[in-house]
């Protein structure tokens, strides 16, 4: 797979070698490892100094792209030069892309879709050789990249030389590893000269780079200039400086040449003194120094500002711990004790940015160290009172403590046979296991990891509960990966540079310059804003390589059994029979085996007395991406940069690394794509938040007293426990019991959760109650937008919401205290009136209000009734202290007033499918009071089973006035987001269950039955009421079947050449594949997923793939893990099901983008939880005109015919398998065909291949080939039609079945669609007109051999063609009724469905169903469409 089809990639931050000084760009990292502060110099070679002209603006507003990538091969737009051009052509030739406001949607080129090529298919797993050097691909990176870091160059060489041996990547991605290696062994260098190494490194030079041909780059002759300087003397240096310097890739004086952070000033001196045709100018950077002197200095943060005993302060009462399981509350505080320290009502955001940024980095550094330093701490206070942690301490913490001592110290011991192990002849299993995980053990510090072991370990307990213990794969995979993260982020931190501030880069900028040449002072181009980095400005980076699933295993293992060996516990026991007092040391956990679904099951169990510690003190997850920042965000400017000052963040969430996703992210940023979608992150980010101190004080004061209020759970929950029944009683009566005592304890054990996690979130308000905070927002793979930090953001539950409030308030104004009271009359469940009638609402219940406000816990307790009580309150609060202020109006606001979307996902359906009675439902028509589609749905179903109860249905008699807004709301809810038949008879039956709970006792029927028969009726109603939108889905779900059926270009290519055919096309590496013979062999074949492009040109990967498994030998045991490979095949049935709702999800994470966008554009502030869009009270009218304009936007462009010609793009040349029933007309001439032929199915996908092929050549002669040749495709594309292609997509594929629905409710679903299929057959869906021609099949001049070899086929079988053709689908499928004698019409049972047969086709796309006549732009005059 192509990383990027971009240029290689440099580890290094870099220099630019230009003919006028560059800044160093923020984006670059301090190499590793780490050198001398230095900065930019910059190298001239080129004797033109022509004016540098500006570049137009593309990835990034406010700087310069330069076409330095392979995705720039091809020019885009505006990165064409208009030199030669007057200037008053050039505008009129220039695109005008980045004059538009970035909330425009920006044009699309549908014909012309990013697409990542797939033609780096990489050979079998290897076996490890006898150097310990693996075979894996991803394993050899991962082991190089951790060599190089810690400085094993030796084994580094090794692994990049198996890795040139098997050539499996491109000579691009080949130099960048080079790179890397000479990086290493530069750095090798400068702490330690040697000519012996020197010489080594010139070798390796000659013999690895220069002898295999591979590309040179600036930044290798870097390297090798530095190695020169450092090691050779005399005229061998002169000699070589030249050479290398010859070697330099050629470009024009005026273009940049990107260098290593490598050389420094002398190093350019010496070069100048050594080279004649080079000279240093002396002017240095303007004001470089004075810059620098300018700089602001973070202050430490021992100030006494921060550092004053906060005595005189009135703090905030302590939360009221939850005994918890683990020690997470804890570490929680720990990391909070930076805020302990303020003194109440100190905001941090009132110091200076670098102090800000500065306290952010040590949050987000100190979370494993003030572990350690805690248990430490508690050790220390029991050992000076001369007591034994072991034995006297009942505290948890001070064990911990000597359980770090220990894992540190056998961490160590383990770090020390590592070396041993790569040198041993010939090597164990164990010393192979060393050589693989090995470098990524030596770079983490052993205190450092031993800590997040334990924490780890003690985390996935709790999470999985103490008393049933955890699977050693699950931890195994918990250690390694917070390992990894952990490793990476200390990384990471150690090499961010700290002189960051412009200043600091400008400083000693340099030019060498050739002698002759004295016209460099050209005014240099001006500086940019230092607020964001282009995509294409800075050098690629190779990715850091993530560990692979046998590393991850082994380091987990490795983890995990250095834990079990060293932890340890003192147990103190009473003998039976002398009653006295035992002690015994065992270990803490306990490597055990168990049955599971019949199989023998790893498990790590916690010691007895462990778990009872544990149970009373809090666990330990807290790590610093968990908590908001106290600065504004860093902006996004790559996939893993922005967001956390240090930690590391992912632009996309991937669940389990998906990598297609990530490719796809990294080239649309890389190509300018992802430009707004990074760009509205930033906007939400930068929203500041306040925690709302009112709401919190009563919160705290009501979570103290231990008692239930609200959403809160009581501290000790009451739960009544049925009495045991008596052991004469009926056995069935003890089974009752047992179910009862079981819901009892799950019940008590969730509310117990429940309140554990709200405690975390108490604890992070009460820190951050007096701070000015910040959410990062990151997206999943749809582009809906997240906060990051965990626990305390505005997308929690109701108590969440109503403890946060804007930082920054604005007057009401007259709009303003409206809205105010429209929120709290929406908060309280008064939402479905008009707006006036909400005003009056809030009106009538002032004195509720005021009440809430004055004694919210002692008084009338109305915000206690509200659907949302916690945000209610809040209001309360608000509007209470506005109206009681001398102008209401004038009263500056907080409070978020939020705008929903009335069943957001249907109103994206309507506008698609044009449906006019149902964007009625949803309010994208103006009405006086709001509709409620749910109500509408509610009555719609009532009618059917009103039907159904007049013609005497048990059904209808049963169910008649039970059916309720309530019961059918989740339903329609979840119904456009791919809910399956199984969930909606769930969610139906639950709410028959809450509103009927004796229906089966009266009916005779079981609830589950009712709710299978009140789904389907549900889904025929949204059916009805939605058709336009129903046919969308349906279409859509057709187009992703075919996709997921389709053998790509590059897929062809690689069964030809394993067929023998010679192929001509880029070279790749042949995978292994043997004959395909049978259709079921093909599944595996079947990579396809589907990729689209949303409106703001993000491009969506779905994930879903069929995973194989990996045994993996370990230290503790062998484990069976879900190994994640690129080229596995698909998962249909997830990607069917699946793309409906997430093309839905990319839509309204487009519309939430772009109301993002241009909110901030007119200054209002802007927050968003999915449809549900928040902005102050006085700019809700303003925000909703934006909302409508977003809306209006997206739908006034053909999104649909957009989808569908990207596809028609993004999969050209590919070949499906269609299905023809097998004894229709067209099917019987391909069997005789393929009795006569007597091919493969692999060979007549081969003899496809080649036809497309012929049919695509430019060559006349090879396309007459073409249609000579006769295939399956070919007899069908002469005697058919596109629409006698069978659907690919079964019903039940999009809707999975319910085995218990009865045939009852099948037979009135099957009355239903014939009703539905009538109905669209009379809203005039295209009918086969009579007359069409086949071209070349009637006029005798024009028959092909192809066409005169069908035709004898058909003759042969009786019939003519214009019989076949005249057979149609529409005839068979929607009428029901026969065109012809011949027809075969399609039979409905599902059991008498008739047989198919497989033809490969070119893949091509049905037409998309007719649009309704709605119009969008009448979205504009409604009142409720977000209300």
């Amino acid at each position: 797979m192509l990383v990027r089809s971009g240029a290689a990639r440099h580890t290094l931050s870099t220099r630019h070698l230009s003919s006028r000084p560059l800044r160093l760009s923020p984006r670059c990292s301090v190499a590793n490892p780490p050198r001398p502060a230095s900065t930019t110099r910059v190298l001239t070679t080129g004797t033109d100094a022509r004016p540098w002209k500006r570049k137009s603006f593309r990835a990034l507003a406010g700087f310069e792209r330069n076409l330095a990538t392979a995705l720039d091969e091809r020019r885009f737009g505006d990165d064409v030069p208009f030199e030669n051009l007057p200037a008053s052509l050039a505008g009129s030739y220039q695109s005008q892309e980045s004059s538009l406001p970035l909330y425009a949607i920006r044009p699309f080129d549908t014909s012309s879709p990013l697409v990542v090529n797939d033609d780096n298919m990489y050979p079998p797993r290897q076996r490890i050789n006898t150097y310990g050097i693996p075979g894996d691909h991803d394993e050899m990176l991962s082991v190089f990249e951790a060599c190089v870091q810690v400085g094993r160059l030796d084994r580094a060489s090794l692994v990049l030389k198996r890795l040139d041996n098997m050539d499996i990547f491109k000579p691009e991605t080949k130099m960048a590893l080079h790179n890397q290696y000479l990086e290493g062994r530069v750095a090798q260098l400068i702490a330690e000269p040697d000519k012996v190494k020197g010489e080594a490194v010139h070798k390796w030079f000659e013999l690895y780079i220069r002898g295999a041909l591979l590309p040179i780059t600036p930044v290798t002759i870097a390297y090798m200039l530095k190695a020169t300087l450092l090691t050779s003397v005399g005229q061998r240096q002169k000699a070589r400086i030249d050479r290398y310097m010859s070697m330099m890739p050629q470009q024009n004086a005026a273009d940049p040449l990107d260098l290593g952070d490598v050389l420094t000033d002398e190093d350019l001196q010496m070069i100048a003194k050594t080279c004649p045709a080079y000279y240093v100018p002396e002017s240095i950077s303007a004001d470089a120094e004075s810059a620098a002197s300018e700089s602001v200095v973070s202050r430490d943060l021992d100030d006494p500002i921060l550092s004053q005993d906060p005595s005189s302060k009135s703090s905030s009462p302590q939360v009221l711990s939850t005994p918890q399981k683990g020690m997470g509350l804890e570490s929680l505080k720990s990391t909070l004790s930076l805020f302990s320290k303020l003194p109440d009502g100190l905001d941090i955001s009132s110091l200076p940015h670098a102090q800000r940024r500065e306290v952010q980095a040590k949050l987000e550094r100190d979370c494993i160290e003030s572990a350690i330093a805690r248990w430490r701490h508690d050790n220390e206070n029991l050992m000076s009172l001369g007591l034994n942690a072991q034995l006297s301490s009942p505290s948890l913490n001070s064990k911990l403590h000597l359980w770090h001592e220990a894992l540190e110290a056998r961490i160590k011991a383990e770090q020390a046979k590592v070396e041993t192990s790569e040198t041993n002849k010939p090597k164990s299993l164990e010393d192979l296991d060393r050589c693989l995980y090995g470098p990524h053990l030596l770079r983490a510090p052993a205190h450092r990891l031993a800590a997040v072991t334990i924490l780890s370990t003690l985390s996935a307990l709790a999470m999985n509960g103490v008393d049933k213990g955890v699977p050693v794969s699950n931890m195994v995979q918990q250690l390694a990966k917070i390992a990894e993260e952990d490793i990476r982020a200390h990384s990471l931190a150690a090499a961010l540079p700290r002189a960051s501030s412009k200043a600091e880069k400008q400083q000693n900028v340099r030019q060498l310059m050739r002698k002759g040449d004295r016209s460099s002072n050209a005014p240099a181009e001006p500086e940019a804003p230092d607020a964001a980095v282009p995509a294409a400005n800075v050098p690629q980076e190779l990715d850091e390589v993530r560990w692979p699933l046998a590393i991850r295993a082994k380091f987990g293992a490795l983890l995990l059994g250095a834990i079990l060996e060293t932890a340890k516990l003192t147990v103190f026991r009473e003998h039976p029979e002398t009653k006295e007092r035992v002690t015994q040391v065992q270990p803490a956990f306990t490597h055990s085996v168990q049955l599971k679904m019949g199989r023998k099951v790893g498990v790590i169990l916690p010691n007895r007395t462990l778990v009872e510690l544990m149970k009373r003190e809090p666990r330990g997850e807290a790590l610093a991406r968990h908590l908001p920042m106290l600065v504004e965000p860093v902006p996004w400017s790559k996939f893993d940069k922005g967001g956390f000052v240090e930690s590391e963040s992912a632009l996309i969430r991937l669940k389990n690394h998906e990598r297609d996703q990530r490719i796809y992210a990294e080239a649309a940023i890389e190509k300018g794509d992802m430009e707004q979608m990074m760009r509205g992150l930033d906007v939400l980010g930068k929203t500041a938040w306040r925690i709302n101190r009112p709401v919190f004080d009563v919160m705290l004061e009501a979570w103290n007293t231990g008692e239930s209020l609200a959403n809160l759970p009581a501290l000790d929950p009451e739960i009544p426990i049925p009495a045991e029944p008596d052991s004469t009683d009926d056995p069935m009566q003890k089974r009752l019991w047992l179910k009862a005592v079981t819901a009892a304890e799950n019940e008590r054990s969730g509310l117990h959760s429940v309140r554990c996690f709200q405690n975390f979130q108490l604890e992070i308000a009460r820190a951050f109650r007096d701070q000015t905070f910040y959410f990062p927002h990151n997206l999943d793979f749809r582009g809906r937008a997240y906060p990051i930090p965990t626990y305390l953001n505005h997308m929690g539950a109701d108590h969440m919401r109503g403890l946060l409030r804007f930082a920054n308030g604005k007057p009401l104004g007259e709009t303003g205290l409206r809205w105010l009271k429209v929120h709290i009359s929406n908060l309280h469940g008064f939402d479905k009136a008009s707006l006036q009638e909400r005003e009056e609402f809030a009106n009538q219940h002032l004195e509720d209000i005021f009440d809430s406000a004055d004694n919210p816990l002692n008084g009338k307790r109305w915000w206690l009734d509200a659907e949302d009580p916690w945000q209610c309150l809040a209001t309360c609060f608000e509007l209470k202290a506005a109206l009681a202020s001398p102008d209401p109006t004038a009263y500056v606001s907080h409070l978020p007033v939020h705008q929903d979307g009335t069943c957001n996902g249907l109103q994206h359906y309507a506008a698609l499918g044009g449906d006019t009675w149902g964007a009625r439902q949803v309010n994208l028509l103006p009405g006086d009071r709001p509709a409620d589609v749910y109500s509408a749905v509610a009555e719609l179903v009532q009618q059917h089973i009103a039907n159904d109860k007049a013609k005497g249905g048990q059904f209808g008699r049963a169910l008649d006035g039970k059916i309720t807004r309530k019961v059918v709301k989740q339903t329609v809810m979840t119904n456009v987001y791919g809910v399956t038949f199984v969930g909606a008879k769930k969610q139906v039956q639950k709410q028959l269950d809450a509103l009927y709970p004796n229906i089966e006792r009266e009916t005779g029927l079981a609830p589950s039955t009712l709710a299978s028969y009140i789904a389907a009726k549900v889904f025929v109603a949204l059916s009805t009421m939605f058709r336009g939108a129903h046919d969308i889905q349906s279409w859509l779900g057709e187009i992703g079947g075919r996709v997921c059926r389709a053998m790509t270009p590059e897929q062809l290519d690689r069964l030809a050449e394993a067929a023998g055919e010679i192929v001509k096309r880029k070279r790749t590496v042949r995978s292994q594949s043997s004959q395909l013979k049978s259709d079921d062999e093909f599944s595996d074949q079947f990579r396809n997923t589907l990729v689209w492009t949303t409106p703001l040109r993000m491009p969506v990967v779905q994930p879903y793939r069929k995973s194989g498994t990996r045994m993996i030998s370990t230290c503790l045991q062998e484990l069976v893990l879900t190994a994640q490979e690129h080229d596995d095949p698909v998962n249909r049935r997830k990607q069917l099901q699946a793309f409906p709702p997430n093309f839905i999800h990319s839509l309204d994470a487009s519309h939430m983008m772009l109301s993002a966008l241009e909110c901030d554009a007119i200054g209002l502030t802007f927050a968003a939880v999915h449809d549900s869009f928040w902005t102050h009270a006085a700019d809700v009218d303003k925000m909703n005109t934006v909302i409508r304009d977003s809306f209006i936007r997206i739908h006034s462009e053909d999104v649909i015919g957009r989808l569908k010609a990207e596809f028609e793009a993004r999969y050209r040349g590919c070949i499906y398998r269609a299905r023809v029933i097998h004894q229709s007309d067209v099917g019987k001439v391909i069997n005789a065909h393929r009795k006569e032929a007597k091919l493969t199915m692999m060979q007549e996908l081969l003899q496809e291949r080649k036809r497309q092929e012929l049919l695509r050549s430019l060559d006349p002669k090879e396309v007459r080939q073409g249609k000579k040749m006769v295939t399956p495709a070919s007899i069908f594309e002469s005697m058919a039609t596109p629409d006698m292609i069978e659907p690919d997509v079964e019903p039940g594929e999009l809707r999975e079945e319910d085995d218990e629905v009865s045939s009852v409710v099948r037979e009135s679903l099957d009355g239903e669609d014939d009703l539905l299929d009538g109905a669209a057959a009379e809203e005039g869906l295209d009918m086969e007109e009579p007359g069409t021609e086949v071209p070349g099949m009637d006029d005798p001049e024009s028959v092909t051999p192809a066409a005169a070899h069908i035709q004898a086929l058909a003759t042969k079988l009786g019939k003519t063609v214009d019989e076949v053709r005249s057979s149609s689908y529409f005839h068979s499928k929607i009428l029901k009724t026969p065109a012809a004698p011949t027809s075969t019409t399609k039979p409905k049972s599902k059991t008498s469905r008739p047989a198919m047969i497989s033809v490969w086709m070119p893949l091509t796309f049905p037409a998309i169903p007719k649009k309704g006549d709605f119009d969008v732009t009448k979205l504009k005059e409604s009142k409720y469409f977000f209300s």
